[in-house]
């Protein structure tokens, strides 16, 4: 007799509407075309939950291979027809090992993602041509500019003393391939930097600074990420665990890693050691240049209320802990050297997004 069913074919999980033709095999044909046959010694009961299915396993077929038969009549037939049909049953020797294996493979997966991945990262950065990185940092600017809301914004006065601001870090640092910052006007309070120099000031950060030691130190910080290509190193490790889990959960075309990877460099923190290597090189910056380092804690402090306001706040991608804290205070210098800005190039950059 011929019955309906849905075939899967163990190999992939789409699911295959098909005629069952039972005599002393069941072959299983898809228009009109035998795509598999069965023993009719070799049919099982396959586990699942209980509904009003057949479900049915072959011991000669793939081990993911599957037959659900929902015809009342073709059941019959098949359960008149096959019989070892409840051999095996009980026996979750099989399941178990597909378990094993899949949670074996779940956490070879999770094991490369945590300690794999960055340690390719670090290595591979190096080797990164720097022209590369910067086309890289164009292709993300888009998104971010997208994800933040804003309008980029500065009156020449403002952007003239963030300049002299910028080239005295810049000058300080040794940097040469970092661009002038770009002054989006949005109430986040956050500042960052993407692959191949350039760095993003939200107007809401001007808003909270105080002075321009505050901004520097925040500057400084960037610079520091730049000079020491952490954007390209975040990139590679956010993208590449990105990939292995959408590999884990079927997206093996890797299309959320590059969504999630630009996202990355706006609400995920760095790594606690990149986060400690930039401050270092904002305080040697800024002892340098005569002046403190620790203003970039106090504004930090100031931050977590103005935070609720956005998940993209400074906070998020540059949380401050006590130990940050504390060596900002202990490795600052002297105030020996003149103020970065005078109070009218302070007061013109405040402005830069209101004229």
């Amino acid at each position: 007799m011929d019955g309906r069913a849905i075939y899967f074919d163990g190999q992939t999980n789409r699911k295959h509407d098909v005629v069952l033709r039972i005599a002393d095999r069941i072959e299983i044909v898809e228009q009109e075309a035998v795509v598999a046959h069965w023993p009719l010694a070799d049919v099982r009961r396959a586990d699942g939950p209980p509904t009003a299915l057949l479900r049915l396993a072959c011991a000669s077929a793939l081990p993911l291979a599957r037959l659900e038969v929902e015809d009342e009549a073709t059941k019959q037939a098949i359960v008149s027809h096959c019989p070892s049909l409840a051999a095996g049953r009980g026996d979750g020797s099989q399941i178990a090992r597909i378990v094993f294996w899949s949670l074996a493979a779940a956490c070879s997966i999770f094991g490369l993602a945590a300690y794999g991945v960055p340690a390719v990262a670090d290595r591979l950065v190096p080797f990164v041509p720097q022209a590369w990185e910067n086309q890289v940092g164009e292709m993300v600017d888009r998104q971010i500019r997208f994800l933040v809301g804003g309008n980029a914004c500065g009156t020449a006065d403002g952007q003239a003393a963030l300049a002299a601001l910028v080239g005295k870090l810049k000058s300080a640092g040794g940097i040469e391939n970092a661009h002038e910052p770009l002054v989006v006007s949005s109430k986040i309070p956050n500042a960052f930097a993407l692959p191949g120099g350039k760095i993003y000031v939200l107007d809401g950060l001007l808003e909270k600074a105080q002075s321009p030691d505050e901004l520097a130190g925040v500057l400084a910080h960037e610079l520091g990420h730049v000079k020491h290509r952490d954007g390209i190193r975040k990139i590679i490790h956010d993208g590449g665990t990105s990939f292995l889990i959408g590999l884990l959960f079927g997206d093996v075309t890797g299309a959320g890693a590059v969504l999630f990877a630009g996202r990355s460099l706006l609400d995920a923190s760095y790594s606690r050691d990149a986060e400690r290597d930039a401050d270092a090189f904002a305080s040697q910056t800024m002892r340098l240049r005569g002046r403190p380092a620790a203003p970039l804690g106090e504004l930090l402090l100031r931050l977590p209320g103005a935070q609720a306001k956005g998940s993209l706040g400074m906070l998020a991608s540059h949380p401050l802990t006590q130990e940050r804290l504390e060596a900002l205070k202990k490795n600052q210098g002297a105030v020996t050297g003149a103020a970065l800005l005078s109070d009218g190039e302070w007061r013109a950059l405040k402005r830069i997004c209101r004229p």
